[in-house]
Order: C-alpha cells, then sequence, then structure tokens
C-alpha cells in the first residue's frame, strides 16, 4: 500500500506548521473574530485580511492631511509627497505580474481599467469587430464588453463569442479556443480571457492563448483578479496588449482598494492609439501648466485620468511589503502544498460526495480549490452560514460549488484541517 502524502489528524497539520518556513507571516494580519475566538478564514479570493501595519500607513497618511493640507502633495526630507505618491507601487507590482516597471500602474479599480483598456484595444472596424470571452466570465467583464459592443453599435448577440469548458470538465477548452480562432480569427478584434478563472480556480497559460490569438491578428487581454498576488506571472513575456486587476483580494489593501493596470511597452509611445484622457495620465513636468493640448506619458501611466485617492492606495504599501518578505517563489511552493493538503483531506474525509472541479495538477491552479457535492448538501443556500456557526470562512455560488482558499501568507495547515472537519460536520448534520 502506497503511503499517505500526508499525516492524519491535527497533530499532522500541527508538524506541517512547525515545519512552514512562512509561519510568521500570519502574525502580520489582523484575523478576522467573534464572539472571542478566531475565525477559520480561507475567503481570501473574495477579501484578503487586513495586514496589520495598514492602520499605521493610513494613519501616516492621516496625519499628514492633517499637519500639512495642501502642502502634502509636494516632497519634504520624510515623505515623497503625494503628487507621486503612486509610482511606489510601479516596481513591486511590475515583479507580482512579470512586466517592466512603466508597464504597470496603480489607479482606479479593475471594472473602470477594463472599460479604459477596451477604449484603446477594442477598435472595431467592418472587418474585424468581434470579442471572444469565456463563457463563464465574471459578470462585470461580460457587462463592460457588452456595453463596448453596443456603444459602437454592435450586438452582443452576434458580436460576442464565447468559449467554455471542455465536455465533463471545468476546465477551458483549449481547442474549442483553436476551432474557433480558425472560423473567425478573421473577424475577432479582441480576445478578452482570466489569468485564474473566479470559479473553477483554472490557471491559463497567458502566454499559449496570447500567441494563438495574436497569430490571427487579435488583441489580446486579461483580466488578472484572481492571479495577481496568487499565482506567478509574465506579462511582458506573454505579449499580452493589456491586463487589468484587483488589488483587495490576494494584494490584501482592502475593500473597494486602487487596483492596477498592465500596457505592454510596444504601446509605451502609441500616442495615436484612443484612449480617454484625464490630467493625471498628462507629461508630469507640464501637468500644472494647465495646457488644452493633451501629451500622455509613456508607458501604462499615460492612461491615467484622475490623481489617485491616497487613503484608498495606502493600504497596498503594507501589504506589498510583505511579498517583498516573503518572496513569489517560497508564496508559490507553499500555496500548492496548502492546496495538495485540502485536496488529499478532501477526498480522505469525504470521497465520492465531493468533486474537486479546479485541475488537480497544482501547477494549473492558484490557491483556491472549487468543491461541488454528490449529492448536493441539504439547505445548500445556508451552508456557509452553517460553516460560519462552526467558525469557517468559505464562499457558495450557486447552484452547487463550495470556494475554499488557503491563502500562504496568512492560512495555516491547521485551518485547512479545521475548515474540512467542520465541512464534513456540517454535511453530517
Amino acid at each position: 500500500m502506497a503511503r499517505a502524502p500526508f499525516s492524519p489528524g491535527a497533530a499532522g497539520a500541527r508538524a506541517l506548521d512547525a515545519a512552514d518556513e512562512l509561519r510568521n507571516l500570519r502574525r502580520q494580519f489582523e484575523l478576522p473574530h467573534e464572539r472571542g475566538r478566531t475565525l477559520t478564514y480561507l475567503c481570501g479570493h473574495s477579501l484578503g485580511l487586513m495586514p496589520r501595519a495598514a492602520r499605521r500607513v493610513v494613519d501616516a497618511e492621516l496625519d499628514r492631511w492633517a499637519t500639512h493640507a495642501v502642502d502634502g502633495h509636494f516632497p519634504d526630507e520624510r515623505h515623497g509627497g503625494w503628487l507621486d505618491y503612486h509610482t511606489q507601487f510601479a516596481a513591486p507590482l511590475a515583479a507580482l505580474v512579470g512586466a517592466a516597471r512603466g508597464e504597470v500602474v496603480a489607479m482606479n479599480t479593475l471594472t473602470v481599467n477594463l472599460h479604459l483598456m477596451l477604449a484603446t484595444f477594442f477598435a472595431p472596424s467592418s472587418k474585424r469587430y468581434k470579442i471572444l470571452i469565456e463563457r463563464d466570465a465574471f459578470s462585470s467583464d461580460r457587462y463592460a464588453v457588452e456595453s463596448h459592443l453596443r456603444w459602437h453599435g454592435l450586438d452582443p448577440k452576434s458580436a460576442l463569442l464565447e468559449i467554455g469548458p471542455r465536455s465533463g470538465s471545468f476546465e477551458l477548452d483549449a481547442d474549442q479556443f483553436d476551432r474557433t480562432l480558425k472560423a473567425e480569427g478573421e473577424r475577432i478584434a479582441l480576445v478578452l480571457l482570466p489569468g485564474v478563472q473566479y470559479l473553477s480556480g483554472e490557471r491559463l497559460d497567458l502566454a499559449a492563448y496570447s500567441g494563438w490569438a495574436q497569430a490571427y491578428g487579435c488583441r489580446v487581454g486579461f483580466d488578472l483578479a484572481h492571479a495577481i498576488g496568487n499565482v506567478p506571472l509574465a506579462l511582458h513575456d506573454s505579449g499580452a496588449d493589456f491586463a487589468v486587476w484587483c488589488s483587495y483580494k490576494y494584494l490584501n489593501a482592502g475593500p473597494g482598494a486602487v487596483g492596477g493596470c498592465f500596457v505592454h511597452e510596444r504601446h509605451a509611445e502609441a500616442h495615436d492609439l484612443p484612449r480617454f484622457a484625464g490630467w493625471w495620465g498628462h507629461d508630469r513636468a507640464r501637468r500644472f501648466l494647465m495646457e488644452p493640448q493633451f501629451a500622455p506619458l509613456r508607458g501604462a501611466e499615460g492612461w491615467q485620468l484622475s490623481n489617485p485617492p491616497i487613503l484608498s492606495l495606502a493600504p497596498l504599501a503594507a501589504s506589498l511589503e510583505l511579498f517583498a518578505t516573503a518572496g513569489l517563489k517560497r508564496l508559490r511552493r507553499k500555496s500548492e502544498r496548502l492546496t495538495r493538503y485540502l485536496e488529499w483531506l478532501l477526498m480522505t474525509e469525504l470521497g465520492e460526495r465531493v468533486r474537486i472541479l479546479t485541475p488537480r495538477d497544482p501547477a494549473r491552479r492558484g490557491c483556491h480549490l472549487a468543491v461541488q457535492f454528490d449529492p448536493p448538501p441539504r439547505k445548500a443556500q445556508t451552508l456557509t452560514a452553517r460553516l460560519r456557526a462552526a467558525g469557517v470562512v468559505a464562499d457558495w455560488r450557486q447552484p452547487n460549488v463550495l470556494r475554499l482558499a488557503p491563502v500562504p501568507l496568512y492560512n495555516r495547515y491547521r485551518d485547512v484541517y479545521d475548515a474540512v472537519t467542520a465541512l464534513k460536520r456540517t454535511l453530517d448534520a
């Protein structure tokens, strides 16, 4: 008989935690609690936990506002000033997405950035006017895409193409993608896909999908909401035209936090590209001359509209410091082991009662697993409430999917063990 990959029971989880080289990072986060107990939080795919340093960095900006008022915009011996505040995020974000510093910018929120990118990179013609997305795209992406089609007088029924999962699977059908490109490639203006699929947790090969689409002359964009801070990325090398992301999931910058955008270097000085313009995207050296002619900054910064909301951007600094401390390679190594442990526990404790929809190869998934139940749980709509009563915070998607996300920055193996134990008790109740 083959040896089990993990030791059973709470003692096995404790042993894994004792050997975890990143275990002390958990102390850098505020852990949710109620009625005197710390909750087991596996919902970082929806909202990341608060770094303890977030309060300090926000308070520092509040103090600067209180002390300096308008002069807070300008640098002094201790602070770079608010005018260039957003520039401190370019290097760490570029490292997380695999890009050059000039290819990224922290600005706006995800769907706002998507609209800005669509305004530039979706330029339909009589020949090329279609957009290709995944059938199960996150709803906000679909709304944005359909709105741009209608803005251009196009009917989504004929101009929106979709690819779905392989038969009998939740994984995107690469063969269908290839067939669609062969049939429609010359009419497709833009392909928009996720880096990690929000429901199933599948990690896409960005370079492969980008290369296939660009071989047919399509422009390519990615939604990295569930990918940034979760899986290694190489956006520049992928050749994608653009990407957008939010910062409140795996980047732990807080609810409604400032998101980000990538624009490939080849477009850095393409000032003839159509875009929505605002003064924060204007030549920094001439911004306050209030000239009538817009002169965009080089690179992704040239798509900025307004000065950034400092108090909403500040918490991101606290989180990115922790990523720098941990290192993405070590985080990814722990993430893969956490999901392997979660998968093993689910199959060991629940067996044929669960089906894991996420790819079984850890290299092809992020840090959340999507679980389907057979049969569906009784009173499925109350499952997460019953789990919460047992001290576990998870996420339910109708009609029959539970998402569990052990995040390597702050989750322990004991969290995974406690969650599966509580899930089994809840299903058996």
